[in-house]
């Protein structure tokens, strides 16, 4: 049955290649390339362009000078394996199975095999993938490898680095089992971005999708040191500091090899900040239900002479757009057959136009929390005591986020014409994904005393 699906989606990816001809082709340019850069608990407050002012961030600052602020971005899930399953696939985590939870060490859950990724979604346009860092879609059984799932090479870890056993694993191929070291720490970070880097100049000449997924600022933080100076009193915060430093030398690289203007990068995080980190005047933070502390997070877009310089964009966003705009950019259709819930944002990173989304649906684990429009936002969860309430029925959370973007005082008294729209949406969303829940998945609870030792 999966190799009569691979097959079908062959097809497909043919016929969308045959049907539009690329639109850089048709320019006279290259394809562009595209670099992700994820990074791990990233929070909307901590670094200076999007309202943060503990950490100094001025490659960030740079980036966002030379590009777009997407101010209103959301991460596809509130926690790390269903974000990035959402990123990677289009989709919302729910479809995938890896909505509940982050995967643990004895989770057996995996990315499945049938779902389209980035990667594999523009490996019949021409282009080579890599990933270098955090992967958390599956590490056991033998499916789990990214280059099972597109990627031409990964180095990197399975999940996040306060998980044991830690190995840093080179996987070069589906059919040739990956290497593995004990990593350093405190070299971790800058690890990823060297491979990063030599994958990308060793593919200059031809398109490439680069994923640059940092495991931090995720605790335990394990700052380099050449940031460790007194100026900054937190390890977050030095960290903060080294991401920053990493981003300028990445886009250092990419003028230096002529690439700049042929390249989209995008920095974001995979969900909001965990017990450090900021989010900013945003309410919540990792984890939490329906408010926006956990799901929107950083994102800068650039690319000089395509994405327009010093721009604030608040047309919403999310993580489940990066595929279909890839493929857009590309110059293909998107070679599924499944539902792609994100949608071409390309005009959105061009030209700031309005998002071609009427809502994005935000979810804690498998249950639609929340639904936010480009004005509105309605919440019908949110934890207390440890506990998730429905507060709805009682209290309905209805907040205008041009005028209140912390989502502190609900407007449902005054709009409740917008509270029945709003209830209608969340209806029609909890009858299309209702019937995909899975449940709990079996798994082992985390053991705090496997944090890694630091290691110089």
């Amino acid at each position: 049955m999966l190799a009569n699906r691979r097959t079908t989606l062959a097809l497909l990816v043919s016929t969308a290649l045959t049907a539009v001809a690329p639109i850089t082709a048709a320019r006279g340019q290259r394809k562009p390339n595209f670099i992700i850069i994820l990074c791990d608990d990233l929070g909307y407050g901590d670094i200076e362009p999007t309202g943060g002012s503990m950490i100094p961030t001025p490659q960030l600052n740079r980036m966002a000078r030379q590009g777009t602020v997407l101010t209103d971005y959301y991460a596809p899930q509130n926690i790390c394996t269903p974000s990035r399953a959402g990123l990677l696939t289009g989709r919302y985590p729910i479809r995938s199975g890896l909505a509940w939870g982050a995967i643990l060490q004895a989770d057996t859950r995996v990315l499945p095999l049938t779902e389209m990724t980035i990667p594999a979604a523009l490996k019949s346009a021409g282009y080579v993938s890599g990933l270098f860092g955090k992967w958390h879609l599956g590490h056991l059984g033998p499916a789990w490898q990214p280059t099972r799932h597109g990627f031409d090479r990964f180095v990197g870890i399975p999940y996040s680095h306060d998980m044991q056993p830690l190995k840093l694993f080179t996987d070069t191929g589906p059919e040739v089992a990956p290497t593995s070291e004990v990593p350093v720490m405190s070299e971790l970070q800058q690890r990823f971005y060297a491979e990063a880097e030599q994958f990308i100049e060793a593919n200059k000449d031809r398109p490439f999708f680069v994923e640059l997924a940092l495991s931090a600022p995720h605790l335990a933080n394990y700052p380099n040191a050449k940031y460790r100076a007194p100026g900054m009193q937190s390890a977050y915060g030095q960290v903060v500091e080294e991401i920053d430093a990493i981003v300028g030398r990445l886009l250092d690289k990419l003028r230096l090899l002529g690439l700049d203007r042929d390249t989209l990068v995008i920095f974001t995080s995979d969900n909001g900040p965990w017990y450090e980190g900021s989010s900013g005047k945003l309410r919540d933070r990792k984890g939490g239900a329906g408010y926006d502390g956990g799901y929107r997070v950083p994102c800068i877009a650039w690319q000089p002479g395509t994405v327009p310089a010093g721009k604030r964009c608040n047309s919403i966003t999310m993580g489940i757009d990066f595929l279909p705009t890839f493929c857009a950019m590309a110059g293909q259709t998107v070679p599924s057959a499944d539902v792609i819930d994100g949608k071409d944002i390309s005009a959105v990173l061009t030209r700031c136009a309005p998002s071609p989304h009427d809502a994005l649906l935000l979810f804690d684990d498998e249950e639609v929390t929340a639904v936010r429009t480009q004005k509105w936002k309605y919440v019908v969860q949110t934890y207390f005591h440890g506990r998730l309430m429905a507060v709805d029925n009682r209290y309905p959370q209805l907040y205008d986020m041009a005028a209140d973007p912390g989502e502190n005082y609900s407007v449902n008294a005054r709009y409740p014409e917008v509270v029945t729209e709003m209830k209608a949406r969340l209806a029609a969303a909890r009858a299309t994904f209702g019937p995909l829940k899975r449940g709990m998945p079996s798994f082992g609870m985390p053991n705090e005393r496997n944090i890694p030792a630091q290691r110089d």
